[in-house]
This record gives C-alpha cells, structure tokens and sequence, in this order.
C-alpha cells in the first residue's frame, strides 16, 4: 500500500487536523513528519474539543498507530504535558513512537528563540519563542542533542558541552543573559529518558515494515507550504520543510512509495506572524472572517490575520507539492456575504501576474486582483454532499477548483468531525 501525504496549501491553520481525522479510520499510521510545538490542530469529535502541538493527529484515532518522525523537533515537557492531558480525558495513548533521531529542544534554545527575536525589533519575523528555529540551527551545524542521546549520558553531556559552548558567549555577551550550566539541561533531559524510553523506535524501519505489510502510513504536515524554509515567503517562515519533500525527508519514506498529496486550503485565506499577504483585509470583513472563524492560533491564541481566497497561492502549492486532492475547509464561515471576492491574479508593479513572484520584492508589492463570485444565505452545516450545497456555494467549489490547478475532493462545512461533504475518496 502506498503513503499519503497531507500538508497545508496556504499558511498554516487550514484545518489540516481534521482533515486527518477523516482520514484517521481508514489508515494504519500517521507520522509528523517536521516541525515542532509551534503550531496545533485542533479537532472536534462530538461535543469534545482537542488541541494538538506537537502530537500527531492520529492519536485520537484508536488503532493508529501515532509516529513522530525524525524531522520533528520535541520538547519533551510539552510532548508529556500534551500526553497527560489526553490521558486524563481517557484517550488511549499508548501507541505513540518518537524517532530516535529525532533532535531535542533545549532550555537554551526556548531562551535564544525570545530574546533574539526580542533584539530585532521591527525586523522580527514573528516566531512563537518555543525555541524551534534554534533547535533547527542546531541540527545544521552539527551540534543538535537527538532522542538517542537520552540512553547515553557521557554522549549526552559531551553534546549539551559542545553546544553550550558557543550558546553561552552569546548569551552572556550579546543578550545579556546568564550563562546555563551543562548539569541543568542534562538532569532535565535525563529526568524524561525513563518514560520516553518504550515509545522510542527506529521509525524509519517500523515504517518501512507497516508498507511492505500493506499497511496505510499518512504523512501529516506541520505549519504549511508558504511556510517552508525553501518553498515559502522567506524569511517570514518556519525552520522546517512543511511541503511534500520534507515528508520523505522528515520520516525516511523515499518519494517512490507516496501515492497521494492531499493538500488542505481554507475557503479563505489567513495567515500569523508577520511577512507578505496580498488578500489581507484590514476592515470590517476582516474582523468579521476572523470572529465567525474562530480565527486565534491553537498554540499562542494570537489572532490571525485574515483575506480573501487566494488561487495563485493555491496553484503554487499544487505545483510544487504534486497535489492530487485539495480539501477545502470552513466553507460555512462565508456564508451570509452577498458577493465573494477571490484572488485570481497579482498586479506587481503594473504588470498582471498568474504566478508566484520569483522574487520576495516581487510578492510584497503584489496586490490581488479579484473575481466576485455570488455568495448564499442558507445554513450548509447539515450538507453530506455536493448537492445538499445551495447552488451559490456549490458554484464557488466548483470555481476554486478550476482556479487551484487540482481536484475539490472534500469541503468543511462545519467545526464537528462529520460536518464535512465527501466528493470523491480520499484514498483514490
């Protein structure tokens, strides 16, 4: 049986946990493939609501098997802290792996996130401060601390030694911090290396397994495509790959196994944190997209900022994702506006532009240019199909459709996990 991968089309919060969820009964694994604890899912599943950091989805799912992958960075106190919650409310928590290679986040990296992001002021990009991007630096140059190391302390002082090494001069002598000691960090990883023991695996080849079993692995994206560090509106993005490359790359799957793209897109456009957004609305529509939206992060409760549909954004993430189904989510938060406008092109600087701008001076003068579409009145939480939706609404699917450059195979049209109209199968 092939992977499936599923990610954010837009800039992340499009409602890809429930789009797991959906998919959550008919698979046999769902792995987070990057990221961290910098952004969430929240899912709704009857009269309860789950939010999600850095746990993948699929563990609300019983008998699926919940992976966090190797591309993932952990902060073991939130991994437990999100593990005793779900305990407590009776989900079964069980089955979770954690990759041993998976790289950890320390004391200092939660530390330098804040305070650098403090230092450039105006220039900041906006990073929550969970310490995500430090720990992705890290990883780079070679001094990372990984899930393996716990089960070693000499490894794992020589590790904490050589990053602290350099951490602290620039701490003490930029930040103005004090210095953090090796006994700290190490007696705060080691105090988790007992419990986080049964759930760490070699997942790259547990995986590998679960395939040439005929097992369904579901690949789920944190953050999102614009989001990407290569792909995305750098530098206002996150220090991870959230686009399909980074699946394979962040859970050892090779790309010839992945079957499907499924990429979630919102019936509008939001997006937190600063850098370009050419749809956004900073009136009364706005506001109103972001209240009936419920639009504040999972994870920080910032509000988002909000704008209209966004096609070019849309076939971009088509285009270098590989996208085969985009599923459309909160379709019912438009309802109620006469006329709906949708980004179908840019002008950038006079000159009319159906693609992404090459060049990020390119996308920040970009300004939508807009189709209105006929918006409906009539309450479509309770639609199961295509034509349950009121004529208008089914025409603004059928429209993004044609502009996003892949198939409409599921709309939200509700927060509850059966609010949503079924097109065609996910799973081909």
């Amino acid at each position: 049986m092939p992977a499936i991968v599923l990610l954010g089309a837009q800039w992340g919060d499009e409602g890809k946990g429930k789009a797991t969820d959906l998919l959550g009964s008919s698979v046999d694994y769902v792995v987070k493939y990057n990221g961290g604890n910098n952004a969430g899912h929240t899912i709704v599943i009857g009269d309860e609501k789950y939010a999600l950091h850095l746990l993948p989805s699929g563990i609300l799912t019983p008998g699926v098997v919940p992976v966090i992958g190797n591309g993932v960075v952990v902060d073991l106190s939130v991994l437990f802290g999100e593990l005793d919650a779900l305990d407590a409310r009776g989900v079964d928590t069980s089955r979770l792996l954690v990759s041993a290679s998976a790289h950890l986040i320390a004391p200092y990296h939660r530390t330098i996130d804040k305070v650098a992001e403090r230092f450039l002021g105006d220039a900041r990009l906006g990073t929550t401060g969970r310490g995500i991007g430090p720990t992705y630096a890290d990883k780079m140059s070679r001094v990372g601390v990984r899930v393996q190391d716990l089960f070693d302390e000499k490894i794992l002082r020589q590790k904490i030694e050589g990053a602290l090494e350099q951490k602290n001069h620039l701490l003490v002598k930029v930040y103005n911090r004090r210095a953090i000691t090796v006994d700290e960090v190490s007696e705060e990883f080691l105090s988790y290396a007992e419990r986080l023991r049964p759930m760490v695996a070699d997942t790259t080849l547990v995986l590998a397994a679960a395939l040439d079993q005929g097992r369904i692995v579901l690949l789920e994206g944190g953050q999102a495509t614009l989001l990407d560090v290569d792909h995305g509106t750098y530098p206002f993005v996150t220090s991870s790959n959230p686009t399909a490359g980074g699946a394979c790359t962040g859970s050892g799957i090779p790309p010839t196994r992945i079957d499907r793209v499924i990429a979630v897109v919102k019936a509008y456009t939001t997006r937190v944190g600063s850098g370009p957004f050419p749809t956004e609305l900073r009136d009364a529509d706005g506001e109103r997209l972001r209240t009936e939206g419920a639009e504040f992060g999972t994870t920080t409760g910032r509000p988002r900022r909000c704008g209209w549909y966004d096609s070019v954004v849309a076939r971009y993430a088509a285009r270098i994702n590989g996208v085969t189904d985009f599923v459309l989510t909160k379709l019912d938060v438009l309802t109620g506006w006469e006329r709906i406008p949708v980004c179908v092109a840019y002008d950038v600087d006079g000159e009319r532009v159906e693609e992404m701008p090459m060049t990020q001076t390119g996308f920040h003068h970009a300004r939508p240019v807009y189709e209105f579409l006929d918006g409906w009145d009539e309450d479509i939480s309770s639609a199961r199909s295509l034509s349950d939706l009121p004529k208008a609404a089914q025409a603004y699917v059928t429209a993004l459709e044609e502009m996003s450059g892949a198939p409409v195979s599921a709309v939200g049209v509700g927060p509850g996990r059966d609010e949503t109209v079924q097109i065609r199968s996910l799973l081909g």
